[in-house]
């Protein structure tokens, strides 16, 4: 059993910490929404604190999942986040979708205090977050990430350390550059299966047999079909990521045209109210535009 704090309850903190409290581990939670942290207290048990600070005060790791690289900053930083409680010896591991660059300033400021830094964005979705069996991309110091690693795969089924601090997060921007490319395939063909008026499950049903198929097209083919985008990862964060990506691209001077018109299409789906929608509703642009 460790004693650990998990800061940031949103559709995935908020199951990953559960999971933690399953394990047999100790576990402390904050939450900017002081409501949510009490729900999961009623759920799971626990401790709630009033500060990340004084959720981090006596932990062997503190694990953050927020919004961006602002929230990072905001809860890590400064009198109230969390490196103000930590002990030396201690892990901070980051589950944050967030810049590379957000994650060697927070990597080096815990450092020099002594405490251990892994940037650890995840894949799987909400469903993989409910379920544990989220993926998990790692940067960080080997030391750090072998005590870290039995305490997260509580809640994962892949942990996968890929360089030094920074790595995991560039990392998970590859992850959002190939989903963006599949996602908008995927839409495109359902689009064009529609239009010639073919049956969407009968083709779907053929080509997931051979080199076609993907994740997507098993896991939101049917709901695309059917109109329906209320599946977890929304167009805002997809669109939060993507543009964390292309600025990375800028710097290291690779190429995504293909990642940047994504971008572009989700944009669009925002514009017709799509915002909260799942990211497989590239389709709904598509058919929009046909009717």
């Amino acid at each position: 059993m460790a004693k650990v704090a998990f800061i940031g309850l949103g559709v995935m903190g908020y199951p990953m910490a559960g999971h933690l409290v399953r394990h047999g581990h100790q576990v402390t939670v904050y939450n900017r929404t002081q409501t949510r942290a009490d729900a999961w207290k009623a759920e799971f048990g626990g401790s709630v604190e009033l500060t990340p600070c004084e959720a981090a005060k006596g932990q062997e790791f503190v694990f953050v999942c927020v919004g961006n690289d602002d929230d990072l900053r905001q809860v890590t930083l400064g009198e109230t986040g969390v490196l103000n409680g930590m002990s030396a010896g201690s892990v901070l591991v980051d589950h944050t979708t967030a810049s590379a660059d957000v994650a060697r300033e927070i990597g080096a400021l815990a450092s020099a205090k002594e405490i251990g830094f892994l940037d650890a964005p995840v894949s799987g979705g909400q469903a993989g977050a409910e379920n544990g069996v989220l993926t998990v991309m790692t940067g960080g110091n080997e030391s750090h990430f072998g005590q870290a690693k039995p305490i997260i795969e509580a809640y994962a089924r892949c942990v996968e350390l890929l360089g030094e601090v920074g790595a995991g997060q560039l990392t998970k921007m590859v992850n959002q550059i190939c989903i963006a490319g599949v996602v908008q395939g995927l839409s495109e063909g359902l689009h064009f299966a529609r239009s010639a008026g073919l049956d969407g499950e009968k083709v779907v049903e053929v080509i997931s047999k051979g080199a076609a198929q993907s994740w997507q097209m098993e896991n939101r083919y049917q709901t695309m079909w059917q109109g329906e985008y209320n599946l977890g990862f929304a167009v805002d964060w997809m669109r939060k990521d993507l543009n964390i990506a292309l600025n990375e691209a800028r710097k290291n001077g690779s190429h995504l045209p293909l990642t940047a018109l994504v971008d572009q299409f989700y944009s669009e789906v925002q514009a017709i109210g799509g915002n909260r929608w799942d990211t497989s509703s590239l389709l709904a642009k598509l058919e929009k535009n046909r009717k």
